[in-house]
């Protein structure tokens, strides 16, 4: 994760959205890889990705139709969500997701590796 300092505060970002930008769909497919292991509400997934619920309303049915993400359960009210990983497509993307960081991170390492040297 880089941590990019502005004069109001400090904004941490992932290599996607560094490499990939901060739209909307790409806040929260970044969301949903790194925490995959966790369902969670629309209310959730837009707050915790920093994209407004309105916006997440916008695409989200396409993100259904799709399989992209699927409902896992019912709590309450609240329909939980998480990626597709049965869907292959989500799969790629995910490989594609930790390639990049590793890439990153190796670059990173051979950079401090040749300070050092």
């Amino acid at each position: 994760m880089f941590i990019y300092k502005s004069m109001k505060k400090q904004v941490a970002k992932t290599v996607f959205l560094v490499l990939f930008g901060t739209s909307p769909l790409i806040k929260i497919l970044d969301f949903l890889i790194v925490n995959e292991d966790f369902d969670y509400s629309m209310k959730d997934i837009a707050s915790l990705s920093g994209v407004g619920y309105a916006t997440l309303k916008f695409f989200w049915s396409k993100l259904e139709k799709n399989n992209i993400i699927i409902k896992t359960r019912i709590i309450g009210k609240a329909k939980m969500y998480k990626l597709n990983f049965a869907n292959p497509v989500v799969n790629r993307l995910k490989d594609f997701y930790w390639d990049i960081t590793k890439q990153a991170i190796r670059k990173e390492i051979n950079k401090e590796l040749l300070i050092k040297a």
